[in-house]
């Protein structure tokens, strides 16, 4: 493709079309290129919300993407930089996910696993070879180019990427994402190429048999896992696989980098050159069927950050907190697909940062309601056009109403132990578990004001339901509430809800839950103060 025009403004020579996808400070949108009718990808950032440093990531992330020219990369054709906002213009990849086409596929065989790993390993030898270390390899950053059979594979999202010169091992900073992190980043040793190559074993293990080498719900359990490379290949998955299959996986999850294989080399083994003879040809539908599950899992999550990214207040710094069992506390992050990045060494003591966290408003106007009434708008139904959403609503019709009668027990029954919370009250902490809820339940000050005393109606409006695979859906609404003030003035605060529902063993469990603060209130501010005026 010829150099593009040199022009002062992003819209001289492209024209912005719909949206493709939406992040804490950018959006990407499908664009024309003018003078040639060419389809681009337009990633915007809206650059008056960035620091310093986000400024230089962001032209970190132009810089390298500018030197990378291969058919499997993601390919940076433009970069724009006005006023308010940067415009990188890429190619547009149509494709979806790697992982989600394998699923939809007819037929999926190691030979073919084999064939999407030596694509994706040629990026990573490009990338090495250019002086740049990816750093956040995981299935959602590798794309197809189109729907075509046969497309091929991209490797997308550079915003980690960090330049060595050739075979460095520095501190960069810990950064990656949970499940496909090395063992010497996470042990806080000097790195450098060989944390990709430690990810592409772990792709392609799932690759085989779809599920990940290294897995625990307790982030802790999953790093010590990893630091000691405690994996294995268990039967009857593992059985069907070639030993080829297996020593190139062996070859990439080396504990020590310095005897890691190269991406190089990885290209030149057997079972990537001479597949047709070593790689077997057999239908897996095992795998397929894993990685169903696998995909859901990594939805599911995804939603939950979609959910945390939807509130107005961002910040890059990490906000899960967990007790640990000495009564202290730690930040980190629980979701295995969550980016993680903390640059500074000086600070690792304060744990790392989640790219991907948000905190909300610290807004004591809000306060937790208790209702001993509720109706859900008759919207309700008539928007639910399958029997799916329809159980969603109904689920969440049954949590609703276990709040409203203060029931501990049966709200317990339908959240998951584990449920991650933003609530206004928790002043922007990502809550996790049922003991911030159960205050609430156990002390009916709110109830017993606004329930016994005075009466309160509850209105659900406007619920929409989105289905994330056949065991996932996330649903969002807004809750309007009535009440009578102590001079017997009727009241109305409404504000907004999304929660996040997983099913286990056929029965639903809310795994997540998002209320904003207030967004609208008539007559007073919906504070325990103003409740009781």
């Amino acid at each position: 493709m010829a150099a593009p025009l040199v022009c002062t403004r992003f819209s001289d020579n492209y024209e912005l079309k719909e949206e493709l996808g939406k992040g804490a400070f950018s959006v990407v949108r499908k664009c024309i290129q003018k003078h040639t009718g060419l389809e681009f990808a337009a990633k915007i950032i809206n650059t008056k919300k960035l620091s310093a440093r986000d400024f230089q990531k962001l032209e970190r992330e132009a810089r390298i993407c500018r030197k990378l020219q291969h058919p499997n990369i993601v390919r940076l054709h433009d970069s724009i930089q006005e006023e308010l906002f940067h415009y990188l213009v890429f190619d547009l990849v149509t494709g979806g996910e790697l992982f989600e086409d394998i699923v939809a596929r007819e037929f999926y065989s190691e030979a073919d696993a084999s064939h999407c790993i030596q694509q994706i390993l040629e990026s990573v030898n490009h990338c090495h070879t250019n002086g740049v270390v990816h750093r956040d390899l995981k299935p959602e950053n590798l794309l197809l180019a189109s729907k075509v059979k046969g497309a091929a594979v991209k490797l997308a999202d550079f915003g980690l990427a960090i330049e060595v010169q050739g075979e460095q091992q520095a501190w960069f900073g810990f950064a990656g994402t949970p499940g496909y992190l090395s063992p010497e980043v996470l042990k806080k040793e000097p790195y450098g190429k060989p944390v990709d190559i430690w990810a592409c074993g772990v792709i392609l293990y799932i690759l085989l048999v779809g599920y990940p080498p290294f897995w625990d719900e307790d982030q802790h359990r999953l790093y010590a896992q990893i630091k000691a490379g405690a994996y294995d290949y268990p039967s009857p998955e593992w059985d069907t696989v070639t030993p080829d299959a297996k020593n190139l996986i062996n070859q990439m999850l080396t504990v020590n980098p310095a005897k890691r294989v190269t991406a190089s080399d990885a290209l030149k083994h057997p079972w990537i050159c001479y597949r047709e003879k070593v790689a077997s040809a057999v239908h897996r539908q095992e795998t397929v069927d894993c990685l169903k599950k696998f995909n859901a899992r990594r939805k599911l999550k995804g939603a939950i950050l979609t959910t945390m990214l939807a509130t107005r207040n961002f910040s890059s710094r990490s906000i899960v907190t967990n007790k640990k069992g000495d009564g202290s506390q730690v930040k980190e992050s629980t979701e295995s697909n969550t980016t993680l990045e903390d640059d500074d060494v000086r600070e690792d003591k304060k744990g790392t940062v989640d790219r991907s966290s948000t905190v909300i408003a610290k807004d004591a106007e809000d306060v937790r309601i208790v209702c001993p009434n509720k109706t859900f708008s008759q919207h309700s139904t008539n928007s639910c056009g399958s029997a799916r959403k329809q159980e969603i609503v109904k689920i969440t019709e049954q949590l609703i109403e276990s709040i409203n009668n203060a029931d501990f027990e049966g709200y317990t029954k339908i959240c998951d132990p584990h449920m991650t919370a933003f609530e206004p009250e928790a002043l922007g902490n990502l809550l996790e578990g049922m003991e911030f809820h159960k205050f609430y339940f156990d002390h009916e000050s709110v109830l017993t004001v606004l329930g016994k005393n005075r009466g309160i109606n509850t209105t659900v409006l406007n619920p929409t339901v989105h289905l994330l695979g056949d065991d996932a859906a996330c649903i969002a609404y807004i809750i309007l509430v009535q009440y009578i003030d102590k001079q017997g003035v009727p009241r109305s605060h409404q504000y907004e809800e999304t929660r996040v529902w997983h099913r286990r063993d056929n029965k639903w469990q809310n795994v997540h839950s998002h209320r904003s603060a207030s967004v609208a209130s008539t007559n007073s501010a919906f504070s325990p103060s103003a409740i009781n005026k």
